[in-house]
């Protein structure tokens, strides 16, 4: 990647569902570090570590799942949409709590990615820009307990990863 970067083929490196043991490794030998890790993110897991890392290191944080997984709940985990705290903020703000959850996102300096095919809620989605969480209710969004579906080890480690490449042919004329 690094190489195309040069090149001016990539603007940009990105890297995806780094958590932040696994940023650190890489900000450690990348000559080149990346622009932005996109992982998921949202009330439910806020990944505190992993934002103070990458904003500490200039790597923007982008979130998908914002609104976490409002379709399939978690047995023994509220959903970010239904939790006593979320939704306590959004009547006080006279919001919903899916624009609470995207607005404290965007309060926390990352990029949300909510997605949505139904038009009302995409709508409501787009009014989280002229007005903001006060300080004290985002105190209360940074209280909620959180939960992570995956191990830390979300993929294998590379000790784990076997090198196939003598079973291919390559050839440097190849474009």
């Amino acid at each position: 990647m690094e190489k195309l970067y040069d090149s001016g083929k990539a603007r940009a490196i990105g890297v995806s569902n780094f958590s932040s043991k696994k940023m650190e490794d890489l900000l450690a030998v990348a000559r080149v570090p990346p622009a932005v890790n996109q992982v998921e993110c949202h009330l439910i897991w806020q990944q505190d570590k992993l934002r103070k890392l990458c904003h500490s290191r200039g790597v923007h944080l982008s979130a998908f799942s914002p609104l976490g997984s409002p379709g399939s709940p978690l047995p023994g985990i509220i959903s970010v949409l239904s939790n006593p705290i979320v939704i306590s903020v959004a009547e006080k703000l006279q919001k919903t709590p899916a624009q609470v959850a995207l607005r404290w996102g965007l309060q926390m300096g990352q990029s949300i990615l909510p997605k949505s095919t139904n038009e009302a809620r995409i709508k409501e989605n787009f009014d989280i820009f002229d007005w903001s969480i006060p300080k004290d209710l985002m105190a209360e969004l940074s209280g909620i307990k959180q939960a992570c579906l995956k191990s830390q080890h979300m993929f294998l480690p590379m000790s784990h990863v076997i090198d196939l490449s003598s079973m291919f042919v390559t050839s440097t004329t190849w474009k």
